[in-house]
């Protein structure tokens, strides 16, 4: 005869609890369930309910919009009101993997200091390749929504009704658990982080970015682009909206003038949010008062009127204009900082610029005689991209791109091949390709945005429109190491009627915009 069993796992990400996950655990630990082959299931009198918190270090996106902390709250406080002897266990969020069922016990016995194993454990579950996961470990199941007929609502369904705010989804909620969504408003955020157009699922723009590369992108140049906007910051609250994994901020927690100053990066990743905080967690920061957030300015405020100092962007808005709403979400955007940014304040941003005259059309002449035919990369990994892109000419490389450019930005690629080597096409749109094609190992994420959507009379009219002034310091600039680097390898621009070689065109814009005092 075995011993009556001393545990009830339950894993989930467990963002809601619901009135009948309440029920049915109580029946458990009561001894009046039977496990899936039908066999009674005893229970120790003093068995406990383990909740594994899965996902526990991923916060902040559709899949997991409710922080662990609150989670692990919200479950203290519905066993506490149901009178079920319960214990907590955070497993951090890792891929799927055959040997989930095994990190997630061992992840619960350590923290717990329980041994949780078939002899003392019974698993309650319902997900059908969770349960056969801790099956193969040699687990007695016991079916939670499986064990009615029609099955109770699950509680991921019960969470995506609450969003909809569909009619009777509170009665399905545990009433201890509905109070604590309530209190802390936790269901405010749900609804924001559904709701939210620009984010996948886990909390990014795109699936397709390697975050590794773009952080190192983005640190090795930060000098420069702090030197940059470095002499128009004033002191008080610093913004770094889109701040990836806080290099800028690094370099301005190092400044004198602003030691006074609080810092603040504000990203719509999650993953570099947490790269962010990681750092800081290093001593990355020399200022104490440096804090980071995930948000998403476009879909609410993210501080008070009047209350920020300076907003940085950096390589930000183009991003902005490539997804959601396009030009609209980024006028959307500069009425949210003008909004923010405190009288005698500045927005300073850095960014990619389409060329003046963008509509012209140029002769692009390339390396290259075959055009090639364009390959569906869609389900390439990067480091199946790179190579392939690598051994294209420059040719070659234009038929990818507008095939992909097209396609995944929404955007135009238009070109007329007038003869091997030389496309005629409008000026913005081989600009677009010479900015893109080099970003090989993030090639799908790049072919999402558009870098030429505004000239610089766009951002003038946009930035005077919703109240800021323009400091004679803005206007458009040309980063002449691309220019040698990048554009002018194996490419160069020639016009239509005379064949003669044009200058490149500006690639970048600063604008310094202040609220009026």
């Amino acid at each position: 005869m075995t011993a009556p069993f001393l545990h009830v796992l339950v894993p989930g990400r467990h963002h809601v609890i619901t009135a009948f996950q309440v029920q049915r655990l109580r029946e458990i630990l009561a001894g009046e369930a039977r496990d899936e082959a039908g066999v009674a299931v005893e229970m120790a009198r003093d068995a406990q309910v383990i909740w594994a918190i899965t996902s526990a270090t991923h916060h902040g996106t559709r899949r997991n919009p409710v922080p662990a902390n609150r989670r692990e709250a919200m479950i203290e406080a519905t066993s506490d009101a149901a009178g079920l002897t319960s214990l907590v266990a955070p497993i951090a969020d890792v891929p799927h993997s055959p040997r989930f069922a095994s990190t997630v016990l061992r992840s619960a016995s350590l923290t717990l200091g329980l041994d949780l194993t078939p002899a003392t454990t019974v698993v309650a579950c319902s997900t059908p390749e969770v349960v056969a996961l801790y099956r193969e470990q040699g687990f007695r199941i016991v079916e939670m929504e499986d064990s009615r007929d029609p099955h109770p609502a699950l509680p991921w369904h019960v969470l995506e009704l609450a969003v909809a705010d569909a009619p009777g989804w509170r009665a399905l909620v545990d009433p201890a658990a509905l109070r604590y969504l309530e209190r802390y408003r936790l269901l405010d955020l749900i609804r924001a982080t559904h709701a939210d157009p620009t984010v996948s699922a886990d909390g990014d723009l795109t699936e397709t970015r390697d975050y590794a590369v773009y952080s190192q992108a983005f640190d090795e140049g930060s000098d420069r682009k702090w030197d940059q906007v470095a002499p128009f910051i004033v002191p008080g609250r610093i913004v770094d909206l889109g701040c990836a994994a806080g290099g800028l901020l690094a370099r301005a927690s190092r400044d004198d003038r602003l030691f006074d100053s609080d810092l603040f990066g504000v990203d719509v990743s999650r993953a570099l949010i947490a790269e962010a905080e990681h750092r800081r967690d290093q001593g990355a920061f020399a200022n104490p008062n440096v804090f980071f957030a995930q948000r998403n300015l476009l879909h609410a405020p993210v501080f008070d009127d009047r209350s920020v100092h300076t907003t940085i962007t950096v390589a930000l808005t183009h991003e902005i204009s490539s997804y959601g709403n396009g030009v609209a979400d980024l006028r959307l955007l500069a009425q949210r900082i003008f909004e923010q940014t405190a009288p005698g304040g500045v927005w300073i941003n850095s960014d990619v610029l389409g060329p003046a005259d963008g509509e012209q059309l140029v002769d692009l002449v390339l390396d290259g005689e075959d055009p090639g035919i364009a390959r569906d990369l869609t389900e390439w990994s990067a480091d199946e991209i790179a190579p392939y892109l690598a051994g294209l000419t420059p040719s070659q490389t234009l038929t990818q791109f507008a095939a992909d450019f097209t396609a995944l930005s929404g955007g135009r690629c238009q070109i007329e091949w007038v003869k091997p080597g030389v496309a005629r096409m409008p000026l913005r749109d081989a600009m677009e390709f010479l900015t893109t094609r080099d970003y090989r190992r993030n090639w799908l994420s790049e072919c999402h945005e558009r870098f030429t959507t505004m000239e610089w009379t766009d951002w003038q009219e946009l930035l005077i429109s919703v109240g800021f002034e323009l400091d004679p310091a803005s206007g458009p600039w040309r980063n002449d190491w691309l220019v040698a680097n990048r554009f002018s390898v194996g490419a160069e621009l020639r016009e239509v009627a005379s064949g003669e070689q044009i200058d490149w065109p500006d690639t970048h814009v600063l604008t310094v915009a202040r609220r009026p005092l």
